[in-house]
């Protein structure tokens, strides 16, 4: 076929008019694009009790796909994504909250808390109560770590133990200064 016989104007040779478009009961739509609906199974339902010609035509056009692009679909993300992953507590290992400070630039610091989960702790609620407590900056930056803006170290072996009773103030650990 050639540029000319593409780009022609007017009534294409072969083609009955008014075109007649088939529309589908189950999503409304031409049956040629029921198979982008999501309920893909359903369309075919309606079209194999009402249609069965036309469902014979898309029948055949499934079964020239699922030979081929079997795999491709395997590895297509279905809708919402692929969701949050949830952190699996560590129950094997031993309960203690460790407490260290990391330089930030020259002068400045932040301390560092790990192991309040191993507690059954919210973090994000620990994180809102340091926040609060030292009127800074407070976040949960891992799956066990919260940052605190400024060098508390020393005030959160009294703090931690009078917030939470549960954790006593010798499973509370100085990991002294380290970098992140």
């Amino acid at each position: 076929m050639s540029l000319e016989e593409k780009l022609q104007m007017g009534p294409k040779p072969g083609l009955a008019y008014p075109l007649q478009v088939i529309y589908c009961g189950n999503c409304t739509m031409p049956i040629e694009y029921c198979e982008y609906y999501p309920e893909y199974d359903k369309c075919k339902q309606w079209l194999e009790r009402n249609l069965p010609d036309e469902f014979e035509k898309v029948k055949i056009g499934d079964e020239a796909n699922e030979s081929g692009g079997g795999e491709e679909e395997k590895k297509r993300q279905k809708r919402g994504g692929k969701g949050m992953i949830k952190t699996k507590k560590k129950e094997d290992g031993p309960k203690q909250v460790c407490v260290s400070r990391a330089p930030r630039g020259k002068k400045k610091s932040v301390t560092v808390v790990t192991g309040l989960s191993s507690f059954d702790i919210d973090l994000k609620v620990a994180a809102k109560f340091f926040g609060t407590r030292f009127a800074c900056g407070s976040s949960v930056t891992g799956d066990d770590e919260i940052v605190i803006q400024g060098d508390v170290k020393d005030d959160l072996f009294d703090v931690i133990p009078e917030k939470w009773p549960e954790i006593d103030e010798d499973l509370i650990e100085d990991l002294g200064d380290q970098k992140r």
